[in-house]
């Protein structure tokens, strides 16, 4: 049930946390389609914002504060109940310019609302306890670097264990740091439609704190500003909200007017639409994704850029060279399946949703989509495999035996020299000549975690 108009910004995030806990709701996709419905003002937008993604983000650190101050225990709290207690807490230590008697009110007049008596009384009693004692909340100084990192970072132990493992403690640290910062927001100018300093410039006229994107040829980062979906650019095809990383992705696929492209996993159209742009509209951008409900977003996306080059399909990658022919296309993009650490920062409940398991099961989903989508690309062409994770069962250790098992494929580590030129300024590693393939972790230049390989097949 979407909240009503004049819900308070508090009620409304609550229901989103508990859509999110109790039925496996997205944050990203919940905060969408509330906001509107609930009228909220800006501020109180921003407000339910910060507490839904800032209580997923904490949730195991405010746990283990909170545990000292329920008797009885978390788990026999109601759900409701438990989510509040975060929430408030988050508030309380988190959020400098709410004062504890507003963090602590507002959730005892929600409990009044919603439970009897004897939960009123425990919610106010927690909170006000916790409020009190606020400037004296710690973590344990843990010899063992997984615990110490998992909570103080608030992510799962194997998530803590296996980011130490192959990066070291101190990387991980940045990593895990990086993931709980506000993510910002990137845009793709058109070019189709127009320059990117000529809307760099307007966007600044309207007040926007907007500058050029250091690492892509397309992208402007805003760090302050509204929503740039919600507008007349927008709208007109102008630009498309796209995070600096998976922009990337297509400007390393560097095709050429008259190509024939094929994106693989296509929904939304991010990627199609902008291999589209690059190309001039001229070509073929075929876009394939498995889900008939979503072939409408690409149409859409395309439609509102003002492309006419980009044709969907719908159905399982593996069955394109069945349906598109073998060695037909200059520029196979697979932007596969994965487990999606790198945007956690956008979908904070990834890190709890996520478990060891899923990683071996997505690898076998990713190589057979991968060996599909070599037998597309014609001698001479371009494979390009991204995700937006960093898990190198995932990455690097695909890409290496997808190697060893193709003698007809070869790493290009020869990336578009914009990309590299880029690169070297912004101090970022190049690609690697054994794989043809980058990781660019999170903390790295402020943009989503991603993985890139580029690979030729040989003639």
């Amino acid at each position: 049930m979407l909240a009503r108009r004049g819900t308070s910004a508090r009620e409304v995030a609550l229901d989103m946390l508990l859509r999110v806990e109790t039925e496996g709701a997205y944050s990203n996709i919940e905060l969408n389609r509330t906001l509107g419905a609930a009228g909220l003002s800006r501020a109180d937008a921003a407000l339910a914002t910060e507490l839904v993604y800032g209580t997923i983000q904490r949730r195991l650190t405010l746990d283990h504060w909170l545990s000292r101050f329920v008797a009885r225990g978390l788990d026999k709290l109601q759900p409701w109940v438990l989510a509040l207690l975060r929430m408030s807490l988050y508030q309380l230590v988190y959020l400098d310019r709410i004062p504890p008697h507003a963090a602590v009110g507002e959730a005892v007049k929600i409990a009044k609302k919603r439970g009897h008596p004897g939960i009123v009384s425990l919610v106010n009693g927690v909170l006000r306890s916790l409020a009190g004692c606020r400037d004296e909340l710690g973590l344990p100084d843990d010899p063992d670097p997984v615990r110490r990192l998992s909570l103080k970072h608030s992510f799962p132990e194997w998530m803590a264990a296996r980011w130490i493992e192959v990066y070291g403690e101190e990387t991980a640290d940045r990593i895990m740091a990086s993931l709980n910062e506000r993510p910002r927001t990137c845009i793709r100018v058109n070019r189709l439609r127009g320059g990117r300093r000529s809307v760099l410039e307007r966007l600044r006229a309207e007040g926007y704190d907007a500058k050029l994107s250091l690492i892509t040829q397309s992208g402007i980062v805003i760090r302050r500003g509204g929503n740039l979906a919600d507008t007349d650019g927008f709208r007109g095809g102008e630009w498309t909200v796209q995070d600096e990383a998976a922009m990337l992705v297509a400007e390393i696929c560097d095709p050429e007017p008259g190509m024939r492209v094929l994106d693989c996993c296509a929904a939304p159209g991010g990627k199609s639409t902008h291999l589209a742009e690059l190309m001039g509209d001229v070509g073929e951008v075929l876009a394939n994704d498995i889900h008939a409900h979503k072939e409408r977003l690409i149409v859409e996306q395309a439609g509102r850029l003002g492309l006419t080059s980009v044709r969907t399909l719908v159905g399982d990658a593996a069955d394109l060279p069945y349906r598109v022919g073998r060695g037909t296309m200059d520029i196979v993009l697979l932007d596969a399946p994965c487990s999606g650490f790198g945007v956690i920062r956008r979908k904070p409940e990834i890190r709890w949703k996520k478990k060891p398991e899923d990683i071996d099961e997505l690898a076998a989903v990713q190589y057979r989509l991968l060996k599909a989508a070599a037998a597309v690309v014609k001698p001479g062409g371009l494979l390009v495999y991204s995700t937006c994770t960093f898990e190198p069962r995932e990455n690097g250790e695909q890409i290496a035996r997808f190697l060893a098992a193709h003698p007809e494929f070869a790493p290009d580590a020869d990336w578009p020299r914009p990309v590299l030129e880029a690169f070297r300024g912004a101090g970022l590693p190049e690609p690697d000549p054994g794989t043809g393939s980058l990781t660019l972790l999170p903390h790295m230049a402020g943009t989503d975690g991603f993985f890139i390989a580029r690979l030729r097949r040989l003639k």
